[in-house]
């Protein structure tokens, strides 16, 4: 089995893209051929047997990247697996429980009839763009929660579930 897997991401300081890099690494551990790309810039999803999309969660939003890929590739989605990730909570919450998705993203999960969604925890630092992210940062609330670990036994998962499908069948 080597399925092709587009792992796509929304983000604004870096580690949703850092994220997607980690999943994509765990794929190709298990065998599957896997790459990462920015989700505004991903143009055809035909080429791929399945599709992970990352999107950075601010003030309650899922990434408009990710938001906008979702309804972009819509109807390509349909014919393939698709699993969502969200990156953001800046505390140790994502470890402790299940985060339900945020609106724009449970819209998207909807859409894309997705296999999941998770949310890890996310990672702001000195640094980071945008007003809100400099004051949480200066407040001293900011830091990195990701789960490294988690994420990788996430991704070992889809390969797992990706292994026993075999391709998609193009319609």
């Amino acid at each position: 089995m080597n399925a092709r897997v587009l792992v796509a991401y929304g983000t604004k300081n870096g580690s949703t893209a850092e994220i997607a890099d980690v999943i994509a690494d765990a794929l190709k551990e298990a065998g599957l051929r896997s790459e990462t790309r920015p989700a505004a810039a991903a143009r055809d999803v035909t080429e791929y047997d399945a599709v992970v999309l990352g999107g950075a969660l601010y003030a309650g939003r899922w990434h408009r990247d990710a938001v906008r890929f979702a309804r972009r590739h819509e109807h390509s989605l349909a014919e393939r697996p698709v699993w969502l990730f969200s990156s953001g909570p800046l505390d140790a919450s994502a470890g402790e429980r299940d985060i339900p998705p945020v609106p724009s993203a449970a819209r998207a999960a909807t859409l894309l009839d997705a296999r999941e969604h998770v949310t890890f925890g996310g990672r702001l630092e000195e640094g980071a763009r945008g007003f809100i992210a400099r004051m949480i940062v200066k407040q001293g609330r900011g830091g990195d929660f990701r789960d490294m670990e988690r994420i990788r036994a996430w991704a070992r998962g889809i390969a797992k579930e990706i292994s026993k499908a075999g391709p998609a069948s193009p319609t």
